[in-house]
């Protein structure tokens, strides 16, 4: 079994699903501490002018060593409207636009108290849009006990030998903190996944493309299939 394990993005870029698309299962690492000014509970679509904006959900105060899971949705202001109102600078550019659109909000109308439960959302509703079958799930919800970790890598490593796969993807940015040999003695194929953000027609006019934006903005611009063409072009790197 090919396995990913990833940290609860909100909208991510592209090669997020190359991850989910290389894998077989797809776990959502959601017992770590949550980092601010991360992508947990943010990201960047375009703007016309040049640059990004962000769109963005708000997280209820916590202390500083809350795990990502612990983090709660902060309904006191209609955040959702924020969020649907930033989309319509692609309305008048956006050859999809509509039916982006309509799947934020399908993503989105739900209630939800944790950012965990809201993201596992958005991952299931538009791989199902791509194309993308592979089983998504959430770690602290499999009730599994894998050994206590010394290493960074090695958390990816001990959950690979709990539920028995026998192949592991990680992102290319995050080779550094893995030790092969760790995987190679413990029966454990250790791969990362490269994948290229080839530019598309943002429809700007005097501006640079905006690379590693999220995936909304390549959903606006592309159709599916054109997308799930993007990540057939991502390629496997052995370790």
């Amino acid at each position: 079994m090919k396995v990913a394990i990833m940290q609860p993005y909100f909208f991510p870029y592209l090669g997020y699903f190359s991850l989910i698309n290389m894998a077989e299962q797809f776990i959502i690492f959601d017992t770590p501490q949550f980092m601010r000014k991360g992508w947990i509970e943010r990201n960047r679509i375009i703007k016309l002018s040049g640059g990004s904006a962000y769109i963005k959900v708000p997280l209820k105060k916590a202390e500083l060593n809350t795990s990502i899971k612990d983090m709660l949705i902060d309904d006191t202001t209609d955040w959702r409207k924020k969020i649907l109102s930033q989309l319509d600078i692609y309305k008048k550019k956006s050859p999809y636009f509509m039916q982006v659109k309509l799947l934020v909000e399908k993503c989105l109308n739900d209630e939800y108290i944790d950012i965990v439960s809201l993201n596992k959302r958005i991952l299931t509703v538009i791989c199902n849009y791509l194309g993308i079958d592979t089983e998504i799930k959430v770690y602290s919800e499999m009730n599994i006990d894998i050994d206590t970790p010394n290493a960074p890598d090695e958390w990816a490593l001990n959950i690979c030998k709990e539920i028995g796969a026998t192949t592991y993807i990680n992102a290319v940015g995050g080779q550094d903190f893995f030790v092969p040999q760790k995987y190679k003695c413990n029966n454990v194929n250790l791969f990362f996944v490269e994948q290229p953000l080839t530019p598309y027609n943002q429809i700007r006019i005097d501006h640079e493309f905006e690379s590693g934006l999220s995936i909304l903005d390549i959903m606006m611009f592309n159709s599916p299939e054109e997308i799930k063409a993007m990540l057939s072009e991502a390629t496997l790197k052995s370790a």
